[in-house]
C-alpha cells in the first residue's frame, strides 16, 4: 500500500503544482527582460503629455486617455503573444519540459501553470502602466486646475475646478482596464493554443498577429456580407463558423465610450467578461487536447 499510495496522488489535480510553476513562469519570463516593454510606455506616456499643453484641458484629458488606453491594449496584447510564443519552444529547447513533465506533472497542470505565469505577468505589467497613466493624469489634473484659478473670475472657479476632476478620472476608467487585460489574457491563451502544434516560436506570432488582425477585421467583414441579399445559406455558415473560432476583437474595445463621456453599462461590461473568459476556457482547453495528443 505505501509503495502505491504516491504513485495515486500525483493523479489529482495539485494547486500547489500549477502555483510552482506559474511562479517559475512569471520568473522566467521577467529574466527574459520583456519589462523593457513598459520602460518604453512610460517613456512615451511622459513625453506625449507634452504635446497636449496647448490643447484646452478637456482636450488633454480625452487625447491622454486615448493614448495611453490604446498603448495599454497594445503593449499587453504584444506582451501577451511575444512571452506565450516563446514559453513551450525554450522548455522544450532546454530540456526543461521533459524534466517536468517526468516528476511526474500531468501535462494538464503544466499547461494551466505556464499560462496563469503569463497571466500573472501580464497583471503586474498593466498594473505598472495604470500606476504611469494615473500619475500622468493627476499631474495633468492638477496642471488644468492651476489654470483655471489663473484664467477664471473668483466666483466661477469653483465650477471650473469641478469641470477639470470630473474630465480626469471616471468611473468607466476601470472596466475599460479590466477589458483591456481581458483582451490580452485572451491573446495569450490563443497564442498557448498554437504554440502547442507550431513548428517554431516566429510561426507561432506570425499566426497569432494574422489572428489578432482577423479578430478586428471580421465583425466589419460579416455585417458587410450579411447586408447583400444574395447571401446563401452556406454562406451564412461559413461566417457563423469563422466568427465562432476567430474572437471578435472588437467587442473589446471600449476606449471610445470613454472618451465621448458614456458610462459603460454593467450588463455590456459582464457580457464583454463572459466573452473574454468562454474564448480563454475554450482556447485554453483545445491547447490542452493538442497538447496531450503531442509527442514529445
Amino acid at each position: 500500500m505505501t509503495a502505491t499510495l504516491p504513485a495515486t496522488r500525483h493523479q489529482f489535480f495539485s494547486l500547489a503544482r500549477v502555483g510552482a510553476i506559474a511562479s517559475n513562469t512569471l520568473l522566467e519570463l521577467v529574466r527574459l527582460k520583456v519589462f523593457y516593454f513598459l520602460l518604453i510606455f512610460a517613456l512615451l506616456l511622459i513625453g506625449s503629455s507634452a504635446f497636449f499643453a496647448k490643447l484646452s484641458f478637456q482636450e488633454q484629458f480625452q487625447m491622454l486617455k486615448n493614448f495611453a488606453l490604446g498603448a495599454m491594449s497594445i503593449f499587453t496584447w504584444l506582451l501577451a503573444v511575444l512571452a506565450t510564443a516563446m514559453m513551450l519552444p525554450k522548455d522544450i529547447e532546454d530540456r526543461t519540459l521533459y524534466t517536468i513533465l517526468a516528476k511526474p506533472v500531468p501535462r494538464f497542470e503544466y499547461l494551466l501553470g505556464k499560462l496563469l505565469g503569463v497571466l500573472a505577468l501580464l497583471f503586474v505589467a498593466l498594473s505598472f502602466m495604470c500606476v504611469m497613466f494615473v500619475i500622468v493624469l493627476y499631474a495633468r489634473e492638477q496642471s488644468g486646475i492651476a489654470d483655471a484659478v489663473r484664467e477664471n473670475p473668483p466666483a466661477q472657479v469653483a465650477a471650473a475646478i469641478e469641470q477639470v476632476k470630473a474630465a480626469t478620472f471616471t468611473t468607466s476608467l476601470i472596466p475599460c482596464i479590466v477589458v483591456i487585460y481581458l483582451k490580452a489574457a485572451l491573446c495569450a491563451a490563443l497564442t498557448l493554443l498554437l504554440s502547442t502544434f507550431a513548428t517554431s516560436s516566429i510561426f507561432t506570432i506570425m499566426v497569432a498577429v494574422v489572428v489578432y488582425l482577423i479578430g478586428h477585421v471580421q465583425p466589419i467583414a460579416r455585417e458587410y456580407w450579411l447586408a447583400s441579399a444574395s447571401v446563401g445559406a452556406p454562406t451564412k455558415i461559413f461566417l457563423a463558423l469563422i466568427s465562432l473560432v476567430f474572437p471578435d476583437l472588437t467587442a473589446f474595445d471600449l476606449v471610445d465610450d470613454i472618451l465621448v463621456g458614456n458610462i459603460i453599462a454593467f450588463g455590456l461590461f459582464m457580457k464583454t467578461v463572459a466573452l473574454g473568459v468562454t474564448y480563454i476556457a475554450v482556447y485554453f482547453l483545445a491547447g490542452y487536447f493538442m497538447f496531450s495528443a503531442k509527442e514529445l
